[in-house]
Order: structure tokens, then C-alpha cells, then sequence
């Protein structure tokens, strides 16, 4: 199509949707890039059955994808995230004006399996964090920034991508406490302890420069520093990668893979699993839920109730175990 037309071509809204989602909404660029990946195939689809333009849409049309989806023997929690973009997309499509209707209002999709986060023990953090800190011992930069991650991540509960954007200046040393910018773009500040106090501070005397320094000598054999997404800000940023730009959060998910890799356990093995493991170990020290949702930054009860959950299975498996007459 050209002309006005152009404009109703089904990947030129969509990639008008992306930016809506990016910049007006404020989503995370994680989400933004699930979006995108969703909507991507699904224009794919549509081609494939001659629809090129949005007006081509239809409800049968989204129950055919996932369907196709289904056939495919795609996993049941993927199937309900393309179900959740698409969906955001019609959504937004109706209300903006460039569908009449939203055809994705009916649009169900399996609901993803239920399964409880993965939750390492007490004494597997200990071991784990033992590890790394005979290897920050060695004064090597990368293990005095490892150490620093997993003791930020296990400490603070945070997320991945709250880590990642931490600031040095958002680091209060004296008061125990680190800002984070959440879910949504809120900010909360969340305490730490005195081990995370002391990997910080080992990192930030002794490791940080070190790394700092590859960025500033790269610069200089290139002639000049150009700011790219792995740089931009890095002379702010509290976690710098290997090659001295700002820690990535597929960076920092690789560091934390590699360390739980050989843990027993099933569950994913990414830096959600501290996550995790925290707020369960809070709850079973006798912490209060709300106080836990807010150390979280959860805007509902009930998404924190999860790790109640949690403790209940453990306390079960402790008693079969333990009880003689379980």
C-alpha cells in the first residue's frame, strides 16, 4: 500500500504500537522486546494468509495463530504470553482509533503452568557466596563484582533489571540502603546487610576502577568513547561488565546461571532465583507479608502470597521427611 494506506499496514502499526509501549508507557525494554518478538510472527502469520493491512484482523484470525501455536507443541506459558501481546495490541489498536473494534477481547489462550519458584537453601547461599568470595580473595575485578551482584541480589530481593540500573549514587553505604527504579518506573529504597555492605564497598574501591579502565583504554585505542546501550552511562553505573560499560542484564544472568548450574534443584537458574530465595527465607524467618511485598516492590498482596506457598511445600517436605509418623 502507499499513501494513507501505507499507514494501516499491519507492521507499520504494530511498530507504531512498540513505540507507544516504549516511550509513551513506560515499559520495560524487556517487555517491549516480548512485544515484539510476539508480534513480529503474528504479522508473519497474517502475511502468510494474504492479510498485509490491520483492518484484516480478526478474532478467528488470533484464535488461528495460537492455534498454530498449539500444533506446534509450542509451551503452554509461551502460547499466553503471544495471547497477552497480541491482545495488548488490539487493545491499544480499538483504543487509538485504528480498529473500530478490538477483536482480541474474546481471545483466550491456556493458561501458563503453575509452578512454584525455585528457592535454594540457607546453607546453599552460604556455600555459594563462600565460593565467591575465595575467588574475590584473588583480587581478580570480575570476582569482586560477581561477589557484589549475588550478595546486592540475595540481600535486596531485586530484580535483574533494578540491579542493572542501579547508580553508584543510588548506594547508601552508611544507612544500608540502595534506590532502585521498579516495575512501572516506581522507585523504593530497600536495606541490605553488612556482607553486602562489605562486597560493595571491596568492589567499589578495588574492583570497579579496574574495569573502569578498559573502558577508558578502549576509548583511547579507538580515538574516542561512543555511548552504545552497553556504555551509555557507565560512568555512573555501579555494575560494569568485562569490557567496562554498564553490567547488561543478560551479563548478569549469565553470572548467576553459571554459579547455580551445578546446585541441585529444578527451576530456572537465572538471578530471579535469589529473588526468590529471599522473600522465602524472610518468610520463614518470621517476617510479615506486607513487609515483604514491600521490600519486593509487589503492587498486589497477592503476587507476594506466592512465597507463602512456597514455605508451606517446604514445611511439608520437612515434616514427610522428618516426622515418624509422616
Amino acid at each position: 500500500m502507499d499513501g494513507a494506506g501505507g499507514e494501516r499496514d499491519l507492521d507499520r502499526v504494530v511498530d507504531a504500537f512498540l513505540g507507544h509501549s516504549r516511550h509513551a508507557r513506560g515499559l520495560s525494554e524487556q517487555t517491549v522486546r516480548a512485544y515484539a518478538s510476539d508480534l513480529e510472527q503474528f504479522v508473519e502469520f497474517a502475511a502468510a494468509r494474504g492479510v498485509a493491512g490491520v483492518d484484516g484482523v480478526s478474532l478467528e484470525m488470533l484464535r488461528d495463530w495460537l492455534w498454530e501455536a498449539d500444533q506446534r507443541s509450542l509451551a503452554r506459558a509461551t502460547i499466553a504470553r503471544r495471547s497477552s501481546s497480541v491482545r495488548a495490541f488490539t487493545r491499544w489498536a480499538s483504543e487509538t482509533g485504528v480498529l473500530e473494534s478490538d477483536p482480541g477481547v474474546r481471545l483466550r489462550a491456556p493458561k501458563g503452568a503453575s509452578h512454584l519458584p525455585r528457592v535454594v537453601s540457607t546453607e546453599q547461599v552460604r556455600t555459594l557466596l563462600d565460593g565467591l568470595a575465595a575467588r574475590a580473595g584473588t583480587e581478580d575485578p570480575a570476582a569482586l563484582r560477581d561477589l557484589a551482584v549475588v550478595e546486592v541480589l540475595y540481600a535486596a530481593a531485586i530484580r535483574v533489571s533494578e540491579l542493572v540500573g542501579i547508580d553508584v549514587g543510588d548506594v547508601d553505604r552508611s544507612r544500608l540502603t540502595v534506590r532502585v527504579l521498579g516495575k512501572g518506573g516506581k522507585e523504593r529504597v530497600v536495606p541490605f546487610g553488612l556482607p553486602a555492605r562489605d562486597a560493595l564497598e571491596a568492589w567499589l574501591e578495588r574492583g570497579r576502577p579496574a574495569l573502569a579502565a578498559r573502558r577508558t583504554a578502549a576509548g583511547g585505542a579507538s580515538g574516542t568513547v561512543r555511548p552504545t546501550s552497553a556504555t551509555d552511562g557507565a560512568e555512573r553505573a555501579l555494575f560494569l561488565g568485562d569490557r567496562g560499560g554498564r553490567l547488561g542484564t543478560r551479563s548478569a544472568y549469565r553470572i548467576v546461571a553459571r554459579l547455580l548450574q551445578d546446585l541441585p534443584g529444578e527451576g530456572p537458574s537465572g538471578p530471579h532465583t535469589f529473588r526468590h530465595t529471599a522473600a522465602t527465607h524472610l518468610l520463614d524467618g518470621g517476617a510479615d507479608l506486607r513487609a515483604v511485598q514491600e521490600l519486593l516492590g509487589h503492587a498486589s498482596l497477592g503476587t507476594t502470597q506466592i512465597y507463602t506457598h512456597v514455605s508451606s511445600a517446604r514445611l511439608r517436605e520437612v515434616y514427610r521427611t522428618a516426622h515418624p509418623r509422616a
